[in-house]
Order: structure tokens, then sequence, then C-alpha cells
């Protein structure tokens, strides 16, 4: 089965709000065996969504359409649905019910406004909005399924959750897409293919088709495969992956299950922490507190989480962290000494089990010949080790902060898990 997805709105065109409906409805239907063939925004405006429609009609078997179907004069997603089906609007007094107890509960009047949620197109299956007063839609036009519902997230989701994944089960013989995600972090795309090159090309004869999704500091590898039997595809995928690990299990950190929230390096580690029991101190200096954030965002990280220095300038490296003052001016603070005494003092004093410590030159400025923007060195200590690693990014700011922490993460990751 073939579908689409279309989000109605000037405000997503504008980037006004980010499109998360469409991501979110992307992965439901995946996981239940619908394949997404395409994805768009469309404005306000009658000629564009019927000729979305129109589109439509020729390439699927569903469409999935959010937004649209408030109540003020902007919103025309209900009224252009009457149109293309050639029907008209009319009053369902069981949407009129549920309209009305949602704003009686509220303490608030039921204006003629609210009333004209419950217009709905002649001969449509109508889908309960238990969230708001919009109904969603669901009507046949040759042989593809249209399917309206509200561009609130909330309202959109428990309608697709309790309706319309269901019966869309029901009535489908749907096969099974499996989706299993390699995480890796220290090498690049371009290396990575390379390395990997002979066992992708053997995955075109267990039917398997692998994707790059690079990001800073980190290449995800999704192998994908679609079948009637879920145990198969499964086994198949795991094997393979049992493969690749011969090849590059130094560089993979973790893995990600589809539709579900991809595994952090910080989480990855605090659970190390907290399966250990040992705590861990940071001295950031140009991340700013970046690493840090990482943890506390987690729930739970005071378990593991002793705290963080920020020493951004040489004078408070040495006034917080008593870093030599000869290191500024031989080798200066974006090298192995001042980063070793920075993880080796901040251990002691937060009385850690772990000390991670990094300074580099985010830029777009301060760089040198000798050490260019995107030079970083990061140090790890334990009360018995202390090693210390250089890296060269790039010159991108935001980029070489992200690619620190992630790099920064994973030799923690390492260290920790060699230590314990």
């Amino acid at each position: 089965m073939k579908a689409e997805i279309l989000t109605i709105g000037d405000e997503i065109l504008i980037g006004q709000i980010v499109n998360t409906n469409s991501v979110w409805i992307a992965q439901q239907l995946n996981l239940m065996g619908v394949k997404i063939v395409h994805m768009a925004s469309v404005a306000d405006d009658e000629t564009s969504i019927i000729k979305a429609f129109n589109d439509a009609l020729q390439r699927v078997d569903f469409v999935f359409i959010t937004g649209g179907l408030g109540p003020t004069k902007d919103d025309i997603t209900k009224k252009i649905f009457s149109n293309f089906f050639n029907t008209e609007l009319i009053l369902d007094e069981e949407v009129l019910k549920q309209v009305s107890s949602f704003f009686i509960k509220r303490g608030r009047e039921v204006t003629e406004l609210n009333r004209n949620q419950a217009l709905v197109p002649k001969g449509c299956f109508i889908i309960e909005n238990l969230n708001g007063t919009a109904p969603g839609m669901w009507m046949k036009k040759e042989n593809t399924v249209f399917i309206s519902m509200p561009g609130v997230p909330y309202e959109m989701k428990d309608m697709m959750t309790e309706t319309i994944l269901p019966k869309i089960k029901r009535e489908n013989n749907l096969p099974h897409i499996y989706h299993k995600t390699v995480l890796t972090n220290g090498i690049g795309e371009s290396a990575l293919a390379e390395l990997i090159s002979d066992w992708e090309d053997n995955l075109i004869h267990k039917e398997i088709k692998l994707a790059y999704l690079p990001q800073p500091g980190m290449v995800r590898l999704r192998l994908s495969s679609s079948g009637s039997d879920l145990n198969i595809l499964k086994n198949n995928i795991e094997s393979e992956i049992e493969k690749l690990k011969n090849s590059i299990d130094k560089f993979i950190f973790g893995y990600e299950n589809y539709g579900e929230e991809t595994p952090s390096l910080a989480g990855i580690v605090s659970e190390l922490l907290r399966e250990n029991k040992k705590t861990l101190a940071l001295a950031e200096s140009c991340t700013g507190g970046y690493i840090a954030s990482l943890f506390t965002g987690i729930a739970g990280a005071s378990d593991i989480f002793k705290g963080a220095i920020i020493p951004y300038t040489n004078k408070a490296k040495h006034d917080l962290l008593e870093v030599d003052e000869s290191i500024f001016s031989t080798v200066g603070a974006v090298s192995k000494e001042c980063v070793e005494q920075l993880a080796i003092n901040v251990l002691k004093k937060l009385d850690a089990d772990f000390a991670l410590s990094v300074s580099g030159i985010a830029g777009p400025s301060g760089g040198t010949n000798d050490k260019p923007v995107g030079t970083v060195w990061i140090a790890i200590a334990s009360k018995t080790e202390t090693l210390a690693l250089k890296f060269l990014f790039g010159d991108n700011r935001q980029r070489n902060i992200a690619m620190t922490g992630n790099f920064a993460l994973n030799a923690l990751r390492k260290f920790i898990l060699k230590s314990v």
C-alpha cells in the first residue's frame, strides 16, 4: 500500500511552525507496512489544495491530510474536501453533541462558529475527536482513501492511534516492514562506505536496503526490509549486523529501533555510570556547558553527575582548576597538557570517579597555522589513569561544538567500559 502525507497551512510554508505531524505519521504508517511515496505542504488556497488532491489520486492508496479544519475563515479544508467529493456539508447531530459538550464542560458558550464544526461532508466516515472540536473525515474517491485530520498534534495522534490505524489494519492485508539503525562515531560517511562496501553489496541477496544518515560526529546506518514474515525480516537484519560488527565494531556505540527515540551518547554513558555506581565531573572550555546540558537533560542525572566547571578564559582555568600558568605561555590552553590538568583537577575538586575535559578553538576566529579552527583536545581521567586525544573538526562553530560533544562522550564511553 502506498501513501502520501499533505500538510495544509501557510504557517508551515513560511516557516512559522515546524511540521512534526508528517514525521510522526510517516513513522506510524511505515511500522505497519504502508509505504510513504510523497510528502508535501500546501498553501491555504483552493486551487493548490485541489491540485494536490488530484495529483495524489493518481499515485497512492491513502492520502493523509492535516490542517485547515478550524472554525475560522482561513480554515478551508472541509469546504474543499466537500467540493472535491461532489457532495455537500451537512450538520451531524452526534458531532454537534460532542462539540457542545466540549465547550460546556469548560464553562464556555457554544457560538455559531463552534456549531459549524459539526458540519461534515455528506457520506463521509466521521473520525471522532475526543481532544478538540474538529472531527476527522474519511472518504474514498476511485481507488484512493482521503483522510483529513486536525493540525493540532495531540488531536491528530489520538485519531490515528485510536481509529485510523486500527481501521487500516482491519481492512487491508499489509506486509511487515522492519528497520534497525546502527549508530557509529569516529569515522566519516565516505570512509565508512568504503570500509563496508563488500558487506553492503551483499545485502541485496537478503533484500535489505541500507541508508546512510550522517550528522555532526555520527553516522547512522539504517537497515530496512519488508515481507510477510516479521521474524524472518528481523533475523536477516540481525544476522547482517553481526557480520557488520566484524568490520566496524570499534565505531559502533549503539542501536536504534525505528519509531523509538534515537539513543543518545549522553544517555548511554549515563546508564553505564548508573549500572556501575560511578560518577562524572566535567571541565568544559570550548563547549561552554553544552556537554553538561546533555547530561542534565536526562531524568535522574543527579545520580551520576557531580557537576561541571566552565573555565572559559586562561585565568579561570588557573583560578578555578589550578592549571599551571606556564602552560599558557608555552603550549597554550588548547593542548594535551592543559586538558589533562583540567580533567585531573576537576576529578579531585568534585570528588568524582571519572572526569571529562575539553579545550579547543570552536571558531570562526582564533585559529593559527599550528592550531587551526576546529582543533580540539579532550581528556578523560579516573583516579588511576588519564587519556588525552586530539581532533581536527572544521570551521563551523556550532558544528564543532556538537562534534566535540559526540566524540568526547564516545571516548568517555570506551574509557568507562575499559575501566569497570
